[in-house]
């Protein structure tokens, strides 16, 4: 799953009621009417898949993580053939869907429920075991600190976490591992802050960039959203929307090239000779929301999200090109299909 936390909750049957960030915005977005279908393609607590069916929508609702799905289950006997939950990664949201749909939401990020959760390995602030694995398969967040090299792990901390000091993490890391392998959040955390020091006045923990490079590299997080892009792209209909809402800059940049790019070019460079532009398979992207200073106070989560929307013309859907939306220049496990 990669829905983003981002929401308050309230007790009720089924899944607590989660409102996400920019609920208001997607839902003008979207335009949710009934007898219309939707992809919910990061289910998490369901908050967007609520409001969709209250709007008399139908939904068929996407999550990687198998404790959303069972968490969803009341959800589904409570709106019965209306909504449709699926456990699968979203890149896969074409062949779940199988017709086309009236729209597509993206909550990109990690759920609140998996932070909350020590046992899952998400974050510090409980100490829990050092997994990160959304689906509980793959690679752990333990195996990738404690096996790769120094180089490969500053390319995760580096352009994956943003974090300035990589390389110096990496190679520290490298050599205490060799006395004590990592298994827990928090002999991670620590060992970093022990590694690059924390001001008093410092209200970030200095392990956080750390950990969100690991997290998006342990599942893969921007190869699955490039790919759930040109899945989107191939099951919607003409007029059909794609809402994406993204919490930083890494997820942020290949929404808005991808969106850029399917909206058609511009007939290439005026300093080469002309060549035809290509068939806008999306139309101009609107310009994307942020949250307004309400919800930012209310939220702090929503702070950094931000909504980016596209609308479907009739133009064919293109092959899936992952040198469009920059996605070689960012470290990651080697994906399927992709050569």
């Amino acid at each position: 799953m990669m829905a983003g936390p981002g929401g308050e909750s309230q007790a009720g049957g089924g899944p607590a009621r989660h409102i996400p960030v920019l609920l208001d915005a997607v839902l003008d977005a979207l335009s949710p009417h009934q007898g219309a279908v939707f992809i919910d393609g990061t289910f998490g607590a369901g908050g967007y898949t609520t409001a969709l069916l209250e709007a008399g929508a139908s939904v068929i609702a996407i999550d990687r993580d198998p404790t959303a799905i069972a968490t969803g289950q009341p959800l589904v006997a409570r709106w019965g053939g209306q909504l449709r939950l699926v456990e699968d990664r979203f890149s896969n949201l074409d062949a779940v869907a199988g017709d086309p749909v009236d729209g597509v939401v993206l909550d990109i990020g990690v759920s609140s429920m998996q932070i909350d959760q020590a046992v899952r390995g998400f974050s510090f602030q409980k100490d829990g075991p050092l997994d990160m694995r959304m689906e509980g398969r793959g690679l752990s967040a333990a195996d990738v600190v404690n096996t790769m090299k120094a180089g490969d792990l500053a390319r995760i901390f580096g352009i994956l976490g943003e974090e300035r000091q990589a390389g110096r993490i990496a190679r520290a890391l490298e050599r205490m591992r060799a006395e004590k392998p990592f298994e827990t959040t928090l002999d991670l955390a620590n060992a970093v802050e022990k590694i690059v020091g924390r001001r008093p006045q410092e209200k970030i923990h200095p392990a956080t960039r750390v950990f969100q490079g690991l997290r998006i590299f342990v599942n893969d997080e921007l190869g699955e959203l490039a790919r759930a892009l040109f899945a989107a792209e191939r099951i919607l209909k003409p007029g059909g929307r794609l809402v994406v809402v993204t919490f930083h800059s890494l997820e942020d940049r290949i929404v808005k090239r991808f969106m850029s790019e399917r909206a058609g070019g511009q007939g290439g460079s005026r300093h080469l000779p002309e060549v035809e532009a290509a068939a806008a398979i999306f139309e101009k992207p609107a310009k994307s929301v942020i949250a307004g200073k309400d919800e930012a106070a209310r939220n702090p989560r929503a702070r950094s999200a931000r909504l980016r929307l596209a609308v479907r013309t009739g133009t064919p859907a293109g092959e899936p090109d992952f040198a469009l939306v920059g996605l070689s220049r960012y470290p990651r496990p080697q994906a399927v299909g992709e050569r």
